[in-house]
């Protein structure tokens, strides 16, 4: 797929007055959480959730850091996600969960982040007492055939 990098904003959901730019950033969909240096994340003020996090990088060593909250905008996407207290040595990493809430895709190709696409919701299923859920979906499978 090829790798490439991303630009995003950061801000501190606590004081939305605090914010920074951070370029670079690997997008990495192998990476369940979003990286940003220790630095970046004290400068806004991130507050440190919890200390040691426990992770098992790519070579299987294990290592703990801080993770914290900050609002992630890419482009005209954002959301609110774990940022990981990136220390002195270690990538930053806009990671797939961020990218899942973002509704973003990596386009390999184009090397760059494209929209998801639809998010699913549900279709208001009427459930009608005494069916299961199994029952009321196949008499809905049902109705959208006639």
């Amino acid at each position: 797929m090829g790798t490439f990098n991303t630009s995003c904003r950061l801000q501190n959901p606590m004081d939305r007055k605090r914010t920074v730019q951070v370029s670079g950033l690997l997008v990495d969909s192998g990476s369940e959480f979003t990286w940003v240096d220790k630095e970046t994340l004290k400068k806004i003020s991130v507050k440190r959730e919890r200390k040691d996090y426990a992770f098992v990088m790519a070579n299987g060593q294990q290592i703990t850091h801080s993770i914290g909250f900050a609002i992630i905008h890419v482009s005209d996407a954002v959301t609110l996600d774990e940022a990981v207290f990136a220390k002195a040595g270690d990538l930053q990493l806009l990671g797939a969960r961020s990218m899942e809430k973002l509704n973003r895709r990596m386009d390999g190709r184009a090397k760059k982040l494209v929209p998801g696409g639809p998010i699913l919701a549900p279709s208001g299923l009427t459930i009608i007492s005494g069916d299961s859920m199994e029952e009321a979906a196949q008499k809905a499978v049902r109705e959208a055939g006639r």
